[in-house]
């Protein structure tokens, strides 16, 4: 407790960090306030209180403001949205491709075209949120006024949103975009834990379940840091200008960490977003065929034996693509060839991108099986008997980005305090937050 109370006096002794914690706290202030405003011409007793699939997840990271139909009802979700395509974007196309590699002023580029491609998708999504969400009856205008108002009001929510992401970045502590949707998932947190208790009581069922969350957010935060340290040794140089002051000074050593879970969520997103697919193709067909209606029983509910195997197998699939495609074992090995290094007893270029694709082959497999695990987690936790709103922090996507963004936060703390010469907040060992695979 000493510790952590010294830790406390240690953080808000720093200008700086004081200074950046307390607009981080304002800004994630005025974002939960805004969710909490409904749109104009909207009655809020007439809104549905539930949704399921994919549309649950989004209010699940909105903290609530798509159900209850805010001004923030689609939040920063199409600015992921256009993050992940302009991403794919880089991949693929060769003028992204010229981009990142222009440095700053590509970089530059690539958000000023990210931002423009997240009005186009609040326009889409708006225009289906408002048509399929809010009921006729809710609204209390003349619908010719209310969509066309509601439409600029959502996109001006949207980049707003988006704007009090990056002066989080900027001015603030931890990555603004994710902190957006870390606090919205922890928003859930105290009512969900409130009406566990209310239904289990002050009983050992709940101690058990309170014991279980804490070992799988354990296991989460070790998974998310672990890496597979691939070691890189560099070349000998001759250091002097010429003559006797010439000498040969040995080659360093240092290692790229390969993360195990590279993918991060990105898996677990992706195939979510494609479970509502067959439930909604076999409902086509309901009245006239029994498989029909068997897909669209099942689909539709997430603790069913085929949901939970179907989305567990497209983890394993996407988890495989995603790093495929972001981590590039042929880059590597020309990046460490050019800055002469190698890896020990590996030759280097075609070896050693062979070499690179064999660690990430064998550290893909039980990350791709681990995502899949925590993602089902939720499905085995409700058919326990756990409540299905306090269930949801048992696993899936809320957990790790919970944990992520967390630990990227902390990180970045305590970097501060190790830049002012005092203690860590570990008493031993540091903080390990997202990282990305380094290329030398």
């Amino acid at each position: 407790m000493n510790k952590f109370v010294k830790t406390l006096k240690n953080i808000f002794s720093i200008e700086e960090l004081r200074d950046r914690i307390f607009y981080t706290l304002g800004f994630l202030a005025i974002f939960r306030l805004g969710s909490y405003i409904v749109l104009p011409g909207v009655d809020p007793s007439a809104l549905s209180d539930s949704s399921g699939g994919l549309l649950g997840m989004l209010n699940i990271f909105l903290g609530g403001a798509f159900t209850r139909a805010s001004i923030f009802a689609l939040g920063i979700m199409p600015y992921i949205s256009a993050s992940i395509v302009i991403q794919l974007l880089g991949m693929a196309v060769p003028y992204f491709q010229r981009l990142q590699k222009e440095g700053e002023s590509g970089r530059k580029r690539m958000n000023q075209i990210t931002r423009v491609l997240t009005i186009v998708i609040t326009l889409a999504q708006g225009s289906g949120y408002l048509y399929s969400t809010i009921p006729n009856e809710a609204i209390v205008i003349s619908q010719s006024l209310f969509y066309p108002a509601s439409m600029i009001i959502l996109t001006a929510g949207t980049v707003f949103c988006m704007w009090l992401g990056e002066k989080i970045t900027e001015k603030g502590i931890g990555n603004g975009i994710s902190m957006l949707i870390m606090i919205g998932i922890i928003s859930g947190f105290p009512t969900a834990i409130v009406q566990e208790f209310q239904t289990q009581g002050f009983s050992i069922i709940l101690v058990v379940e309170l014991v279980a969350l804490f070992f799988i957010v354990m296991g989460v935060v070790l998974l998310n840091a672990a890496v597979r340290k691939v070691p890189v040794q560099y070349a000998r140089q001759v250091v002097g200008a010429g003559g006797k002051k010439r000498t040969l000074a040995t080659g360093q050593r240092s290692y790229i960490p390969l993360k195990v879970n590279a993918a991060n969520v990105m898996p677990i997103i992706f195939a979510q977003s494609l479970m509502f697919l067959p439930s909604l193709i076999a409902g086509v067909w309901a009245d006239d065929s029994d498989a029909a209606r068997w897909v669209m029983q099942n689909f539709s509910d997430y603790t069913s034996f085929a949901y939970n195997f179907t989305f567990g197998m497209l983890i394993l699939i996407f988890t495989y693509f995603y790093t495929a495609i972001t981590i590039n074992p042929d880059q590597m090995a020309e990046d460490l060839k050019r800055n002469n290094a190698f890896v020990p007893n590996v030759k280097p270029g075609e070896e050693t991108s062979s070499f690179v694709s064999w660690i990430l082959d064998r550290i893909t497999l039980p990350s791709a099986i681990y995502l899949a695990v925590v993602a089902i987690l939720p499905a085995f936790a409700s058919m326990l008997g756990v409540s299905s709103a306090f269930s949801r922090f048992y696993g899936g996507t809320s957990l790790i980005i919970m944990v992520g963004v967390i630990l990227d936060t902390l990180q970045q703390i305590e970097s501060y305090l190790l830049m002012q010469n005092y203690d860590s907040m570990m008493k031993s060992g540091n903080i390990k937050g997202r990282q990305n695979v380094a290329t030398v």
